[in-house]
């Protein structure tokens, strides 16, 4: 399983797939895996009230999905933790349950109940 991390809004609008700016800036969607999806959604969505937590299953995207090392400040962390990147739109068919994904009252991200039970 792979996350990825949408507004609302977005999902709502998605049709057949889902295609974030990243996949025209970057050339993939950005993914994470339950032990670190708190990272990039607190330092890039803190306090946001409006997300989804999308369970991906990766077989289904019909596109190369690739762990590589994330980036912060225009650098690459080789030594952090390395995250999915779906090279294609993210099909709404690969989307296996959607979860409410709210931060906790001070503004930081955790990985839902529904998820850490697993």
């Amino acid at each position: 399983m792979i996350l990825h991390i949408c507004t609302r809004s977005d999902w709502e609008a998605a049709g057949t797939a889902l295609e974030p700016p990243s996949l025209a800036t970057e050339g993939f969607v950005h993914c994470s895996d339950p032990g670190t999806v708190a990272l990039p959604a607190t330092r890039l969505y803190r306090g946001r009230e409006d997300l989804l937590l999308l369970e991906v299953d990766p077989t289904r995207c019909g596109a190369p999905v690739r762990w590589e090392p994330g980036v912060r400040d225009g650098q690459v962390e080789s030594s952090g933790p390395w995250f999915p990147h779906v090279y294609g739109p993210l099909p709404v068919a690969a989307v296996v349950e959607v979860h409410p994904f709210p931060p906790g009252p001070d503004g930081a991200f955790r990985l839902p109940a529904s998820l850490a039970e697993r």
